[in-house]
């Protein structure tokens, strides 16, 4: 009989020859998983914003009394009592319940989660009283339009319905959550993966939550869907009020607050203004409601309401996103010897701005900064980052030219996000919700400021100038410090001044 056939053990040479084939294969498969990741974080930092975003109007010409500064402060005396002044929300108020026409709201914050704050303030339930006035005002003004515009941090990214949104949505008002996709991502490390592998399901993820909750919104627990969508760090952090003012014309307030009763201690500033002005700001939170999803309709209200003359007025500029950058980055180029800036800022990281800064004091221009310590949030200890090591290097870097006071909070922050440059005889400005960051800066977050520019005589530049000097120079009751030397909180630490700088440029920051 024949025998029956003999199969030979593969050789060695076919065995590696396999081998190398399984490693290009597998060399392959990486290179195009790593380029579609590449492709993916390029396209999402750099797509173009959703419509309605990156807005820069042109300067209007506004009277003085158009234009008027609100502040909230608290500090506490020698013996720890809460002192607080809050005029910010009263102001909100006193314009729901003169709106015939229409309201729109955008904040970032909309809730009344207290948080674990252990300040020396009581908190605001400031939500409340907002929800309840837009309630009251909707009833007594069937045909009033109210449009609110918020961020799903207030339903914890999907996880728990927010009392106060819901209602205001059974009161016939519309709310719209931002969808916050249409960004392009600051955490470019991890929201290209997220996108490409578990966007598709994460949204609608029903499973009870089992990861322990990082906000203080919401449930104690955080399904994983939820914890998915938090971790891509974008927001929309606009906080303002646009309405009518009952005689025909348009009137609203840009803030750096939130109705967040956490928050209702914090310091903070807003500026109202009257005029068509805020029409194009109108029509951006219109278009980032529909971008949403809100079909509601809110007409053209005021659209042909006509500007008042302004002689010897301020003038203004409504600046978004990155409008704001760059509106920055210009004044305090400009700024030369015999020029001063002031800024009180909750959050300074941005690179672009500390240049220019220590640009600014090697010109000969005065430069004083009061930052908050970073050393707690709602209750919750802070590194002191990014504050703490940016102070140490300004000072340093500019030998000591660029002056630093720190804010005394007890358990809120110092929130207001004001920048001043001084000319010889003109004050510019800016305010509202940006923060000194790149992820409020670079066009990654929605954030909304005013800029102004007045005379240096002016009633609206002596509040501000009065406002800043008497913080940096303690002008309080004997006892009662409102800001303490740079010594108190520096941290000249090389650690933590590069983990700054690592979390800055790789969008793993979450101020």
């Amino acid at each position: 009989m024949p025998e029956a056939p003999y199969d030979a053990p593969p050789s060695a040479v076919a065995r590696r020859a396999r081998a190398q084939r399984r490693r290009r294969r597998g060399r392959v498969l990486l290179g195009a998983l790593a380029a579609l990741w590449l492709g993916t974080a390029y396209w999402q930092t750099h797509k173009p914003l959703p419509e309605g975003a990156r807005l820069a109007t042109p300067w209007s010409e506004l009277p003085d009394g158009d234009v008027a500064l609100f502040a909230d402060l608290t500090t506490a005396d020698a013996y720890g009592h809460a002192l607080l002044t809050q005029t910010i929300f009263d102001e909100s108020l006193r314009l729901i319940a003169g709106a015939h026409e229409f309201v729109v709201l955008d904040y970032f914050l909309f809730n009344d989660e207290r948080g674990t704050s252990s300040g020396a303030a009581s908190p605001r339930p400031l939500a409340h009283e907002l929800a309840d006035a837009l309630i009251a005002r909707k009833q007594a003004v069937p045909g009033l339009r109210v449009l609110l515009v918020t961020d799903p941090i207030n339903e914890a990214y999907g996880a728990e319905p927010a009392p106060e949104l819901a209602r205001l949505k059974a009161a016939g008002i519309d709310v719209a959550v931002t969808e916050l996709d249409h960004l392009r991502d600051s955490n470019f490390l991890y929201s290209s993966l997220w996108r490409l592998g578990i966007h598709w399901w994460s949204a609608t993820d029903p499973a009870p939550g089992w990861l322990p909750n990082p906000l203080d919104i919401g449930p104690a627990e955080l399904n994983f869907g939820a914890w998915a969508q938090l971790m891509n760090f974008k927001a929309n952090q606009r906080r303002l009020l646009i309405a009518d003012d009952g005689r025909g014309g348009i009137v609203g307030l840009v803030s750096s607050a939130d109705p967040h009763s956490a928050s209702s201690a914090h310091s903070n500033l807003a500026l109202l203004l009257h005029g068509p002005v805020l029409s194009a700001l109108l029509a951006s939170e219109m278009a980032i409601a529909r971008v949403s999803g809100w079909n509601g309709v809110l007409g053209a209200p005021l659209a042909g309401a006509a500007a008042r003359p302004a002689p010897g007025g301020a003038r203004v500029q409504l600046l978004t996103e990155g409008a704001i950058a760059e509106a920055l980055a210009a004044r305090i180029g400009s700024a030369g010897r015999g020029e001063s800036i002031d800024i009180a800022a909750c959050y300074l990281s941005d690179r672009a701005i500390i240049d220019a800064l220590l640009a600014a004091s090697r010109r000969g221009v005065a430069v004083r900064l009061i930052l908050d310590p970073n050393r707690e949030a709602y209750g919750q200890p802070k590194s002191g980052i990014p504050n703490r090591p940016v102070a140490s290097e300004l000072v340093t870097a500019s030998d000591a030219r660029i002056q630093v006071r720190w804010y005394r909070t007890h358990g809120e922050q110092f929130h207001p996000k004001l920048v001043m440059v001084y000319g010889r005889d003109s004050l510019w400005f800016i305010l509202g919700s940006a923060d000194l960051t790149r992820r409020d800066l670079d066009d990654y977050n929605l954030e909304a400021s005013v800029a102004v520019e007045t005379r240096r005589d002016s009633r609206l530049a002596q509040q501000l100038s009065g406002y800043f000097d008497t913080l940096w120079n303690n002008r309080a009751a004997l006892g009662t410090e409102y800001t303490a030397d740079v010594g108190v909180y520096a941290d000249p630490s090389q650690l933590k001044y590069w983990a700054y700088r690592a979390l800055e440029v790789s969008g793993l920051a979450t101020f």
